[in-house]
């Protein structure tokens, strides 16, 4: 499973982007149930959001969904927190 994560906006407008790929991971399953959790929470559509929060794109194995604060849900946020700061 390829996960990846887009953020943008915030108060700097920087972007970041990061991609986990789970195949061969020891932990795959864990990161393959929260994405699908993550996935479950998400928009088909950019959400508004509020000034200088970020945005941000979920994308699993080819299908996309947004998301944006302060809106997250508890699986949105954990999955792109470990993609940022696992993923390449």
């Amino acid at each position: 499973m390829r996960i990846q994560v887009r953020r943008t906006g915030g108060f700097a407008g920087i972007e970041r982007h990061a991609e986990v790929d789970t195949s061969g991971r020891p932990d795959a399953r864990e990161w393959q149930a929260l994405a699908v959790r993550a996935l479950a929470d998400g928009r088909d559509t950019p959400p508004a959001g509020v000034p200088d929060g970020f945005r941000y794109e979920i994308t699993v194995d080819g299908r996309t969904v947004y998301a944006a604060d302060p809106r997250l849900s508890a699986d949105q946020r954990e999955l792109i927190s470990k993609v940022l700061e696992e993923g390449a």
